[in-house]
């Protein structure tokens, strides 16, 4: 856990302050405001953590949100798919989206840096494609609204989040393939020489991070019940940002699990304590940059190793 150590203070820190800047901070409404607003970033962040740890990269988390939550909202309004046909058939876009990038890295022998920079230009035509640039309402959509419905004053989606967290921390932490990713990203040769298929494990890990961006699809499509083509805009970087606020290793092979989850709750609160002090959005882009930009500095250190 010390992994985590870290991350931990920022966030304590960060909370602290931010109870004192605000006195509408620490209101049970806002902390709500708060877990809404952080749960996509930090699915993509899970997703985004294994590929990073076996150190390679992947840009396309936004993209792949926003591809399955508007091809769900296109099932149910257009093709009268009931709502769980829908979602299912959604989240096997994520994986298969996940899965040819997996495919291309290894198979295809291209670095994941232009598989996934393709994958985000390519997943983001398809949204503007299927929407028409226009916001996909209407219909049985409307259903979804029961993400966000309250079970003992909290929504849903939050208790939807905590049995992903859970499952997640155990099969990065103590499964076999956990620990094949972790290793990879310390020393593939070395995985190789032992007899790991260490291209399955990647194909794997891209599949399942498609997956959980797919899972942030769906849960953003239940909170705005409607599905518009920037949904995801730009999340890859708060994502890859997650990770290495979080302490995930840029060089692979290092980082808790639940670091991502830290780092996506620090920019989250971030951007919470300056909406509720009012500052204008333009400069909220300038004072989420600055933070950011310890994300970068983390990201030149370990450039040179990405896969």
């Amino acid at each position: 856990m010390h992994e985590l150590s870290g991350p931990l203070i920022a966030l304590i820190i960060l909370y602290a302050v931010s109870s004192m800047l605000s006195n509408r901070f620490l209101t049970f409404e806002n902390q709500i405001v708060i877990l809404l607003m952080f749960i996509p970033i930090a699915l993509l962040a899970l997703g985004e953590a294994p590929i990073i740890i076996m150190g390679s990269i992947d840009l396309s988390p936004g993209s792949i949100m926003g591809l399955v939550a508007v091809s769900t909202a296109y099932l149910i309004v257009f093709n009268n798919f009931s709502i769980e046909t829908a979602i299912l058939i959604g989240l096997g876009i994520g994986a298969l989206a996940g899965f040819i990038n997996g495919i291309l890295v290894t198979k295809g022998k291209l670095p994941s840096f232009v598989v996934t920079l393709a994958s985000l230009m390519a997943g983001r035509g398809l949204v503007y494609i299927i929407t028409g640039g226009y916001s996909i309402s209407g219909g049985n959509l409307y259903q979804l609204g029961i993400f966000i419905h309250r079970l003992y004053g909290v929504p849903l989606l939050i208790w939807l989040l905590l049995p992903i967290i859970v499952i997640y921390y155990i099969f990065l932490r103590y499964t076999t393939l956990g620990l094949y990713a972790y290793a990879i990203g310390g020393n593939e040769d070395a995985v190789r020489y032992s007899g790991v298929n260490a291209d399955i494990v990647k194909i794997i890990m891209f599949t399942v991070a498609g997956f959980l961006y797919g899972v942030g699809g769906i849960f953003v499509l239940g909170q705005l019940q409607s599905g518009y083509a920037n949904i995801g805009y730009g999340y890859e970087l708060s994502a890859i940002a997650s990770c290495v606020l979080g302490g995930i290793s840029l060089a692979g092979g290092v980082g808790s699990p639940l670091g991502p989850i830290a780092g996506a709750m620090i920019l989250t609160l971030i951007q919470n304590i300056l909406i509720l002090l009012g500052v204008n959005p333009f400069y909220q882009w300038v004072v989420t940059g600055m933070v950011l930009v310890l994300a970068g500095a983390a990201l030149t250190r370990g450039v040179r190793y990405v896969k």
